[in-house]
């Protein structure tokens, strides 16, 4: 990406009109390598270094020299800190591949998203029946309005949709374009989502960039199987959501049954889901992933496990959580002393027991 001696092509543009020739050419080609050179170290300090290289900029006497300069380091500091969050990043560019050849087929109930279109039918209820129970202040007909959701991963907007159906004010995030033209799209054909569902084809971490403590809700369903960095995501999670927010998450366990019959079954010989969709390595058992919830400021609340029939195409509740789970989770008040950028240290994080569930309203 950096290429040309570490320069971009905003720093080439921006020695460029100062190596041109004419007026006192050789000063003003070495003035332009000098720019190139403090261009190249700011760009190892990040996104921090622009700013310290405003009074640099300053010196130059040409009034249309300093024009070119400021104009194009207040561009650039936008795209290195767009570049430097990718240093920080949970999205898999190999998961992406992956989703970017199904972008056009999220609406299609019968094709290769048919399981989380029925998978709606239980965690819509999950979500919307778990935050009532929350409060008591509700209006009839939009029970979750007021209530302010990021969707995480939202590919189509399976589930923003729904959810913005019950009143929600929902955001919805996925890395992938085509995703979000997808669910813009179909958002459009209900005029009653244009002023409760916003897409933005971003990650969770540029979100994290723009605010912090703004949401409500979390929802990251079928999406920390995917990630490249889970507590790092867990993290960003934290950081987005207001103090005892809800964080929601569906994924699978890490067992050979759900080898078998995750990968094995569903993939290979039934072809449920397409081949490659999942990584078994990338697998979390509920145990794993209340340990990392937890000793990053949350508290798990419940755990649920989750049955799919290939027969009927519907999912249920289970005791089992040895394939497919539901995780809420709150963050605690006991972070709410922390920067809302940092997550507390090791020796400020409580343990809390998780309370599992076998069931839930739906």
């Amino acid at each position: 990406m950096w290429g040309c001696g570490g320069l971009s092509r905003a720093a080439r543009a921006l020695v460029a009109p100062l190596g041109r020739s004419g007026g006192a050419g050789p000063s003003r080609r070495r003035l332009g390598a000098a720019a190139g050179d403090h261009y190249g170290q700011a760009l190892e300090r990040g996104p921090g270094g622009f700013n310290e290289d405003y009074s640099w900029k300053m010196q130059l006497t040409s009034n249309s020299t300093r024009f070119v300069c400021v104009t194009e380091m207040k561009s650039s500091t936008s795209t290195m800190k767009r570049l430097y969050s990718t240093l920080h990043t949970t999205v898999d560019s190999k998961e992406m591949k992956k989703f970017q050849l199904m972008a056009h087929r999220w609406w299609d109930e019968q094709g290769e998203y048919s399981t989380l279109h029925s998978l709606n039918d239980i965690r819509i209820p999950f979500i919307r029946d778990t935050l009532l129970n929350m409060t008591s202040d509700h209006q009839l007909g939009s029970p979750l309005s007021g209530v302010k959701i990021l969707d995480v991963g939202c590919g189509g907007g399976l589930l923003s949709e729904p959810l913005g159906r019950l009143g929600a004010s929902v955001t919805g995030i996925d890395p992938l374009e085509d995703n979000i033209r997808t669910a813009e799209q179909h958002k459009s054909f209900d005029p009653v989502l244009a002023k409760r569902i916003e897409y933005k084809s971003c990650s969770l971490e540029e979100i994290v960039e723009e605010v912090t403590e703004t949401y409500d809700v979390v929802v990251a369903s079928e999406v920390v199987e995917h990630v490249v960095d889970l507590e790092t995501f867990i993290k960003y999670c934290y950081q987005v959501l207001k103090p005892e927010g809800s964080l929601f998450i569906t994924t699978i366990n890490k067992t050979q049954l759900s080898y078998i019959l995750g990968i094995v079954a569903a993939e290979r010989i039934m072809g449920i889901v397409p081949e490659g969709t999942h990584d078994w390595e990338k697998f979390i058992s509920p145990e794993e992933l209340e340990c990392v919830l937890e000793s990053n400021g949350f508290l798990v609340k419940t755990v649920n496990g989750m049955s799919y029939n290939p027969l009927s195409g519907a999912w249920s509740w289970t005791e089992s959580t040895s394939i497919n789970y539901a995780v809420h989770a709150m963050k605690s008040r006991v972070q709410e002393q922390s920067s809302s950028r940092e997550p507390p240290s090791e020796t400020d994080k409580e343990q809390h027991p998780a309370e599992a569930s076998a069931s839930t309203t739906v």
